[in-house]
């Protein structure tokens, strides 16, 4: 890993996936590492120099880590997805201390029209575990490759305590860029231009073409700790399905479909197998490839398991569903637990096209929908229980 801290912070480049630590101040007190390094001002999520009017840089950071607005960083594509400043009611969309969502609405209205000059540099950063330190995680633009202009930045509703308001989600792609140059950072910021500009960034300034920093991930086997809720509130939500499903596996498997559309969006169809009929898999589905009319229809084979923390899927289990994935189908298992290590390593060892999708990943789907509560994952269950 790579790290900086003190008067190195003054002159080192950025580089992705670096560390930047604060450091003790004459006072006793621990520096803001992001004022040396790129000269922003101290705390928030949104900083920038220039004017709010006309920025020449912008600095987004996030710590990945509020269940209310979950940012993202997906370092396979590249994608993130920040939510803006308006996290509590009591204010309209735009009207926020530090301007972020005035800002938001801003560079996306210039990226949409053509006027990419005016966007300025966008720096990420995530915040680590200790004290003011941050991890660079790279280059961005607004907007991605997979989608639409309509569909970059979007206003969604939210209640909280019963009073509705508005935010922003925004979606930014992560250009393949490994280093930015410092000197290049100052100047922009000081609104001058400079020949140091960085090829990806030239690109989308000129074409509005995205070269965004892919990393596949090698093969990986998630150990139990990671596959199962980390804090109080990711259980909670668990726990309710859990509850609601302990003594009815059947029920479940209508929530498992559920889910299987929230992870796979573009499922054409999902018929559950009926209880005294059931040959192993508890749903077959069609999942629908590429845009009408050119679009084609792939089989899959679903398998709900609703089990405790403790009870993990095992070899067993994920045999069966494996066993009767025909040619040219795949299969989704769906579990509130977690997949032990042998059965997770036979699936990515020997490349069988399987989907784990365990209880950390049922937690993401569920708030990705809008379902932070365990009220609302309730009322949520409730509707799949009318409709089945």
């Amino acid at each position: 890993m790579t790290f900086f801290s003190g008067s190195q912070l003054g002159q080192v480049d950025l580089i992705v996936d670096a560390v930047y630590a604060g450091y003790k101040t004459e006072r006793g007190g621990m520096a803001d590492p992001l004022v040396p390094l790129v000269g922003v001002s101290r705390q928030g999520g949104f900083r920038y120099r220039g004017t709010k009017e006309r920025p020449t840089l912008l600095v987004l950071t996030s710590n990945l880590a509020e269940p209310e607005w979950p940012d993202q960083l997906d370092e396979t594509t590249g994608t993130f997805i920040y939510y803006g400043d308006n996290r509590h009611p009591g204010r309209l969309l735009h009207d926020t201390p530090r301007f972020g969502n005035q800002l938001l609405r801003q560079i996306f209205d210039w990226a949409h029209l053509g006027q990419r000059h005016l966007v300025p540099p966008i720096l990420v950063f995530t915040t680590e575990a200790t004290g003011r330190t941050f991890r660079f995680r790279g280059l961005a633009v607004p907007g991605s490759p997979a989608l639409a202009a309509t569909e970059d930045l979007v206003a969604l509703w939210k209640t909280t305590e019963g009073q509705r308001f508005q935010n922003y989600k925004a979606v930014f792609t992560i250009l393949d860029e490994a280093v930015i140059p410092r000197a290049w950072v100052h100047a922009v910021g000081c609104g001058e231009t400079s020949e140091l500009a960085l090829d990806a960034w030239k690109a989308w300034v000129s074409s509005g073409g995205i070269r965004p920093l892919m990393a596949p991930r090698s093969l990986l086997v998630r150990s139990k700790a990671e596959q199962l809720p980390a804090n109080p509130e990711d259980q909670a939500l668990i726990d309710v399905i859990r509850q609601r499903y302990k003594d009815n596996p059947y029920g479940f498997e209508a929530c498992a479909g559920a889910l299987t559309r929230l992870l796979l969006p573009d499922v054409a169809r999902l018929d559950l197998t009926r209880p005294w009929r059931d040959g192993g898999r508890d749903g077959i589905g069609r999942l629908r490839i590429g845009r009408s009319p050119a679009a084609i229809e792939v089989d899959f084979a679903l398998e709900a398991k609703c089990y405790g923390a403790n009870n993990a899927v095992g070899v067993r289990e994920v045999s069966r569903l494996i066993s009767r994935i025909k040619h040219r189908e795949f299969g989704v298992l769906v579990t509130t637990s977690y997949v032990d290590r042998q059965a997770y390593q036979e699936v990515t060892d020997d490349g069988h096209p399987v989907i784990l999708t365990v209880a950390q990943d049922i937690v993401g789907l569920l708030r990705s929908a809008g379902l932070r509560s365990p009220m609302e994952v309730d009322k949520w269950l409730d509707g799949i229980t009318a409709s089945s």
